[in-house]
């Protein structure tokens, strides 16, 4: 087994708890604009196009916690793996997720009626919000500690600034791909049968 020290291991608890916070901040909003997304349809895009930072920042945290278990780094064995139910559950959510994002992201490109990409968000959206209810619930209580610990330097743990700036640019990525959203074609699309525009909010 290789060595991974223990701060590796408390790093990336940190990073994957300050990822997980600003998911759930922006989902808090997204789910916000469900209640009209009729009204909110630009605000749901947007904040779509901002999750897309801190959602690979999440990946890329628990993917690299996952990567060094199972090459057999001793400090992450040491740790143990996350519970098997949700060990069972994390494909699921990560496949869902990228299903939601993907095929939001392809409506915005070509339109309400651009193939099965409607259904697909929909489809994605029902397995995604069960699987992340319980992910949430599962992990919640742990968070606050977590970051209250990075920020407040209770416990030094190296690469604190690290940690903090790639959560700045998880968040700043996001930012930028919804900045590119504004001004650009109508969304959520759909063309009548003589090929004019038309925006599925207008209805």
């Amino acid at each position: 087994m290789r060595e991974a020290s223990e701060e590796s291991v408390s790093a990336n608890e940190r990073l994957t708890a300050f990822a997980g916070s600003v998911l759930f901040v922006l989902l808090a909003v997204e789910g916000f604009t469900l209640l009209g997304v009729g009204r909110m349809l630009t605000l749901h895009e947007l904040i779509g196009f901002a999750l897309v930072g801190p959602v690979l920042l999440k990946l890329g945290a628990t993917g690299w916690r996952f990567a060094r278990y199972y090459t057999h780094e001793t400090e992450y064995v040491r740790k143990g793996p996350p519970w098997l139910p949700m060990r069972v559950l994390a494909p699921l959510l990560v496949l869902s997720t990228v299903g939601v994002l993907g095929s939001g992201i392809a409506l915005w490109a070509y339109g309400r009626d651009a193939g099965p990409w409607m259904l697909l968000h929909k489809a994605s959206f029902i397995v995604w919000v069960g699987l992340a209810a319980l992910h949430v619930l599962y992990y919640l209580w742990r968070v606050p500690a977590l970051i209250a610990a990075d920020l407040k330097r209770r416990v030094a743990v190296r690469g604190r600034g690290a940690r903090l700036s790639l959560v700045v640019l998880s968040v700043a990525v996001g930012a930028l791909l919804a900045a590119g959203t504004v001004g650009s074609h109508a969304t959520f699309r759909h063309h009548d049968d003589v090929g004019h525009s038309k925006r599925f909010d207008d209805h």
